[in-house]
Order: structure tokens, then sequence, then C-alpha cells
């Protein structure tokens, strides 16, 4: 499975597309279909799915129970807006206007990578909320750390 590294800024253009870089399409799985699942991040980002990634996770949700009114809601704010979008000939991708308005997303962004997914960001938005969490960073490592052992152990 896919495991992305980096931060990357790009350029929108007027047309809400964005050339993926170079270091980020390396790390794409050899043989790989240049496709990706575009959907609302968690915060105020988008989060960009190889479609490995989301064929797991999609069959994952389609699994939970419908007759939970909180499964329901989780399922209509999580899917809606999710779209498939492919890489063009210049090595672009074009992002559906509803979810660059959902981001804030206008003529900067930044790709941050998160493991097997990606998010996109507002630049401005990306760094001022890298900002304003730095100071937490150590207390958010020690509570994460404690759901799955301490990673850090042995380093």
């Amino acid at each position: 499975m896919t495991s992305f590294l980096g931060e990357y800024e790009v350029a929108i253009d007027a047309k809400g597309r964005m050339l993926l870089p170079a270091g980020f399409r390396k790390q794409l799985p050899e043989g790989a279909t240049e496709k990706f699942v575009v959907n609302r991040g968690f915060e105020s980002c988008l989060t960009l799915y190889t479609m490995d990634v989301w064929a797991a996770l999609s069959e994952k949700i389609n699994k939970l129970n419908d007759f939970k009114p909180a499964t329901r809601e989780f399922k209509r704010l999580f899917l809606n807006g999710a779209t498939m979008i492919e890489v063009d000939s210049a090595g672009r991708i074009l992002l559906p206007k509803p979810l660059q308005e959902h981001a804030g997303i206008k003529k900067e962004a930044v790709l941050s990578a998160q493991g097997n997914k990606v998010e996109l960001w507002d630049k401005d938005t990306y760094y001022n909320y890298i900002r304003q969490n730095a100071a937490n960073f150590s207390k958010l490592a020690e509570d994460v750390a404690n759901d799955f052992g301490n990673p850090f152990e042995n380093l």
C-alpha cells in the first residue's frame, strides 16, 4: 500500500486545475492508475485518495449499519461530494468547484502527505493551522502514542 511523504506547494489556475508535483507522482506505485477520489476532509481541507485506498475504505463504510442515525449522518457528510478525478495529459487534476469552495482553496494550495492519503489545503489556512497547533504537538504525540503503544520508545 502506498505511503506518501512530503509537503508540496501548488498553484491553482482559474479553471480549478493544479499540476500534481513530480515528487508526489513518483511516490505512486508502479503501474498505478492516475485516477483519484477527492472529497471533503475533516478540517477545512480536501482529501485525495488513490483508487485502491478508496476502494478499501469504501468497502468498510458500506458495511456500516445504516439503521443507526449517526452512521447515516457520517456517510452523508463523508461521501457527499466525493468525486473521481483523473490526471490529464499535462499532469493536472481538476478540482470540483464545490470542493474547492469547501476548503477555501483559491490560487495557492499545499498537498500534505498523510500516509495512505493526501490532504489538500488552501496555503494560508494550512500554514496558520500548523502554527496554531505547533505548541500542542508534544502533548498530541503523547496522547496518540497511547492509542497503539509508544512507537518512539526504542528510538
